[in-house]
């Protein structure tokens, strides 16, 4: 049976997404200030009377990790930094007059291994670092009195993963009160059976956990808000009886007159009010916004979204923001997925495990589509690299430990925390999980070709490869129990041995890692099965084969920015594969892509020496134009221009060039000449459609600074502020690596400062950083209060810069 046959109406849903907080259920405080933390094991920490006045005092989120030093010491695969074992601490007190209501802590995420302890009794473990969870901790919280919460995060495995992972209480947390009766963790889910332009059938269920000592009669009523009217469009009230200490789940039918449907280019979002009444008083309230939208799948015709055949120019992300580390600001995600959309970029892979709320959420804004990923490892341990990517003897610390006992819990959470965004279109149960020999193994590896490194021919001693199949089917019975909406999937990295397995037969559609050689001889061989690029490199063929076959719909390329870890040999902070570098940069390569996938026009030159290899066409040539008078120099253009010209210093230099399908790079070799070089794009009649200009500069001068915004809000503002180096005409010098100090002033604090500099392995922790390519970025962040936050540059020999942003109520 076809995969569109099995989707049809299921595939046609509406999605939500929570407007107040995380947990989507009673009223939920950001508990995130006034922790205090030593990275130390500390055996008593637990103990409510412990001594903590001389730790450090800390707001959360908190990467320990990235604030530590850089140290050839230490494991390449998570970036040289450090582990270990952490404690946080907070007092605080709940008034007596709550009492009656129920006490939750949540977590979006710590990294890993967590304890949690209220007043010193133990609540939980959570091995997994990137699963978010709760605990109940009613029964030993002493009412009007000073309650003490400790986690103790045991990352001294910190060689466990093969990228950058942090380590601490690196996302948000929330203290929740909720009544006895109340909706239960992410405990409303929204699908529909029909979207058409006249009507969207829409079905809500709603889960409530009661917890008082006798049965419950709800009224549960949902209410759809028009997202440009902020009118009530439809209403839908029924009453619930729940048994004491029992759960239930109601459901509700409800119709959307005339549906604005979720886009990519109109990503339309309705907002859902669910309001619980008890005994006629509103016990509850939530808000989250939803996207209706449907999703076919097809073997021959590859993927639509509201039945518009789609091709999905998708990168892979990571977690981390550079100097940042895991605890990144919604800002920061904000301002990097709004680049990679304007890049041309309309959908992201999880890579490999769940992301903050914050990403699905902001997708859902911005219309980005998300592959949405839970596990880069399932039984066994895959190699981690110590010396360098590739390089020395591999690590085997992992998640493997944990895996058997906690992967449909933590799965499960997965999905039922995420299943509301409309940005989500397929959940990923694994990446390369079978990698050849690392470590299944199958004898279809001697004398089979790959196109995967692979670590020798079979091995039978390994375990063996059928073994895959059985865990997945385990992992989709899970998804499908609690979401039928969406396909199953996963990245398979040796799709010629899993073929030999149940494992490709489990899932609904299936990824293909850096395998673009065998799309034709499965799609062949196999004619039911969807298949996809999960993850590929940047070739021009990569993208051809997604382009020139309908039934290939998406790649997802490695990567869409640069990430700590999986670093190359010391010295190196991570792997800078991306079209964005750490601070959130278009690269070269990054101008080449939007060339590639782009609809309005665009061009992009860059400059290196013309080559020995006169073939050489680099996608990572920098915008300079500094070299010795009269030196050939390679001038490569990166558009999407039918035809484009260049020009120095206002004169036509070289022949018109036609844009060249087969590599996606024009150029012309010339004699450099100190100047303007600008290429300009032209349509068919030879009309300027686009253009872009380099420009010789002059030695460093002077600092200039540009905020991306005026004004914050003293809670959680975030502003990003550029530092260039420019010489006395205000020329960008890309040369530059000039030492920048920063200095804030007023109600702000420096988060972090970062050039991109992959092999600068120095201080990140304080408030200098030597500049790269002339520029550098500095994330300052509100601290609570009102006022204006001056913000001052100075290097030595140069013009001193500084803003200000006027922090409001």
């Amino acid at each position: 049976m076809k995969i569109r046959t099995i989707l049809g109406a299921l595939a046609i849903m509406l999605a939500a997404t929570t407007t107040q907080a995380k947990p989507q259920f009673g009223q939920a405080e950001l508990f995130n200030k006034n922790w205090k933390f030593q990275l130390a094991d500390v055996k008593e920490a637990s103990v409510p009377t412990f001594d903590d006045s001389m730790w450090q005092t800390l707001n959360l989120p908190h990467d320990w990790t990235v604030k530590g030093t850089y140290s050839p010491d230490r494991a390449s695969c998570t970036g040289f930094l450090p582990g270990g074992i952490g404690w946080y601490r907070k007092s605080f007190v709940v008034p007596e007059n709550r009492k009656s209501e129920k006490v939750y802590i949540y977590f979006e995420g710590v990294y890993n291994r967590s304890e949690v302890f209220i007043n010193g009794t133990s609540v939980g473990k959570r091995p997994n670092g990137y699963i978010s969870f709760m605990y109940d901790l009613t029964p030993y919280i002493q009412f009007g009195k000073e309650n003490v919460i400790s986690v103790k995060v045991d990352h001294s495995q910190e060689r466990d993963s093969r990228w950058y992972s942090g380590s601490g209480i690196y996302r948000d947390a929330y203290l929740v009160y909720a009544p006895p009766a109340h909706i239960g963790l992410w405990g409303v889910f929204f699908k529909a059976t029909g979207i058409t332009d006249t009507k969207a059938e829409v079905s809500i269920e709603t889960t409530i956990n009661n917890e008082q000592p006798k049965s419950a009669t709800l009224q549960i009523t949902h209410e759809i808000i028009d997202p440009f009217t902020g009118k009530v469009v439809a209403t839908t009230s029924k009453k619930q009886t729940v048994e004491a200490g029992k759960n239930a789940t109601s459901t509700q039918a409800v119709a959307v007159s005339n549906p604005k449907r979720w886009s990519l280019e109109q990503p339309n979002l309705y907002t859902v009010r669910t309001i619980i009444k008890q005994d006629g008083k509103v016990t509850e309230q939530n808000e989250q916004k939803l996207g209706l939208r449907t999703l076919t799948f097809d073997p021959n015709k590859g993927f639509a979204l509201n039945n518009n055949w789609t091709k999905l120019k998708g990168v892979c992300l990571h977690h981390d923001a550079g100097t940042l580390g895991s605890a990144v600001p919604r800002q920061v995600w904000k301002r990097r997925l709004r680049t990679l959309k304007e890049m041309g970029c309309n959908a992201i892979r999880t890579s490999h495990n769940p992301q903050a709320s914050d990403v699905y959420e902001l997708c859902d804004e911005i219309g980005l589509l998300v592959m949405d990923e839970a596990f880069d490892e399932w039984e066994f341990p895959k190699r981690k690299w110590i010396e360098g990517w590739n390089v020395g003897t591999p690590g085997f610390e992992g998640s493997y430990d944990f895996f058997e006992e906690w992967s449909s819990c933590d799965l499960a959470d997965m999905i039922l925390r995420d299943r509301n965004h409309a940005s989500i279109i397929m959940w990923s149960i694994a990446n390369e999980v079978d990698y050849p020999n690392d470590p299944y193994s199958h004898p279809i590896l001697d004398g089979t070709k790959i196109n995967q490194p692979m670590h020798g021919g079979y091995k039978p001693d390994s375990p063996k490869a059928e073994r895959l199949g059985g865990i997945a089917k385990r992992l989709t019975t899970v998804v499908r129990s609690l979401d039928t909406s969406r396909p199953v999937t996963a990245a398979l990295a040796g799709v010629v041995m899993s073929n030999e397995t149940d494992y490709p037969f489990a899932l609904d559609i299936c990824g293909y890692n850096y395998t673009e050689d065998r799309y034709a001889t499965d799609h062949a061989k196999y004619p039911m099965r969807v298949i996809f690029g999960s993850e590929n490199g940047h070739s021009m063929d990569s993208w051809k084969a997604v382009r020139d076959n309908d039934y290939i719909f998406a790649q997802f390329l490695w990567t869409g920015i640069d990430y700590l870890g999986e670093s190359n040999p010391w010295p190196s902070r991570g792997f800078n594969s991306g079209f964005l570098d750490f601070g959130g940069f278009l690269k070269p390569r990054g101008h080449f892509r939007q060339a590639v996938w782009s609809e309005k026009p665009v061009t992009y030159i860059g400059t290196y020496p013309v080559p020995n290899d006169k073939n050489y066409l680099s996608t990572d040539a920098w915008p300079i134009w500094n070299y010795n008078a009269g030196e050939m120099m390679r001038v490569v253009g990166y558009t999407n221009a039918p035809q484009s010209k260049l020009l120095l210093n206002g004169k036509q230099v070289g022949e018109v060039k036609p844009l060249d399908d087969k590599t996606g790079v024009i150029f012309w070799d010339i004699p450099y000449e100190a100047g303007a070089l600008e290429i300009v794009g032209m349509d068919a009649s030879t009309k300027t459609i686009c253009n872009y200009t380099l420009q010789t500069s002059a030695r460093p001068v002077a600092l200039t600074a540009n905020a991306d915004a005026k004004t914050l809000k003293k809670e959680n503002g975030l502003v990003h502020v550029v530092v260039q180096v420019v010489d006395e005409n205000g020329i960008p010098v890309m040369l530059s690596d000039d030492e920048i100090t920063c200095v804030v002033e007023g109600p702000g604090e420096l988060l972090g400062l970062e050039a991109s500099n992959n092999s600068d392995m120095g201080n990140y922790s304080d408030n200098v950083q030597r500049s790269f390519h002339g520029r550098l970025l500095a994330y300052i962040q509100t601290t609570g209060q009102a006022g204006t936050v001056t913000v001052k540059f100075s290097s030595p020999w140069l013009k001193d810069a500084s803003v200000k942003v006027e922090v409001t109520e």
